[in-house]
């Protein structure tokens, strides 16, 4: 089977570098974890206002269109990060353009915690069920971004071999949007059209799992969990009731 370049393409987080962090955090037959993290000098709004034009950082390479301004993110839920993609020159005048459902929004909080749910580039045919969620958090010195990938169900992929691929090119992704929002992390090498070929399952039909997936999100982290949850008041402290003093017996007068 051949997987075309679009593949992956749509994978969000990650196209040209591995960013500062990036693994496959759990893996087994059911599915796997990816987790990937940036560190940017923009805060955490200009982050949110980038991501929301993927146009300007995703790359054209992996997109079904060829062409990233096709990419386009309705930030609410029920919204999607979609592609359009326009009809061709040779098309029937009634023809409508086509449009490609990357990930679905379930979750949105500006600024901070965008989820979105789909399978991305080859996992799009596949009976999976994925969750991406992007979660920014302000540090010293700018924003750490935060991806993790959830992937779980059925797919015609070993998931020993599939999922350090899906996050080879979600790294590059992340990488592309953390070079626009000032990235902290030096860049590292991409990913080959050689890899995801060799990850693809024999048995699948050619063409299938030829998608180019657009993921923003992740289930949030051990330390970003504090970030999104209102800090715990400190429980009070219930003081044992003192019992009263026992005073001693009174002396019987001498003689009694």
């Amino acid at each position: 089977m051949r997987l075309l370049p679009t593949m992956l393409t749509a994978l969000p987080m990650a196209f040209l570098a591995i960013p500062a962090s990036a693994e496959v955090v759990a893996s087994s037959e059911a599915g796997f974890v990816i987790r990937l993290t940036e560190e940017v000098t923009a805060t955490p709004q200009e982050s949110w206002k980038v991501l929301l034009t993927p146009g300007e950082w995703w790359s054209g390479e992996h997109t079904y269109s060829g062409d990233a301004k096709n990419l386009y993110l309705d930030a609410q839920a029920t919204g999607c990060f979609c592609e359009k993609l326009l009809r061709p020159k040779d098309a029937p005048e009634d023809q409508r353009n086509g449009s490609i459902e990357h990930m679905h929004i379930v979750y949105a909080e500006p600024n901070r915690v965008l989820r979105l749910t789909g399978g991305l580039g080859p996992l799009q045919s596949e009976a999976v069920h994925g969750t991406l969620t992007m979660t920014f958090k302000a540090v010293p010195g700018g924003t750490r971004i935060l991806w993790e990938y959830v992937v779980g169900g059925y797919m015609r992929y070993k998931t020993d071999k599939i999922g350090p691929v899906v996050d080879k090119v979600m790294a590059e992704q992340l990488r592309r949007l953390g070079a626009k929002l000032g990235s902290k992390t030096p860049a590292a090498p991409s990913s080959k059209k050689a890899d995801i070929d060799e990850a693809a399952p024999a048995d699948a039909p050619a063409g299938e799992g030829d998608t180019g997936a657009v993921s923003l999100g992740s289930d949030v982290a051990a330390d970003f969990d504090a970030s999104l949850k209102p800090a715990a008041k400190p429980k009070a402290v219930v003081k044992p009731l003192r019992k009263p003093a026992t005073k001693p017996a009174a002396k019987k007068p001498a003689g009694d």
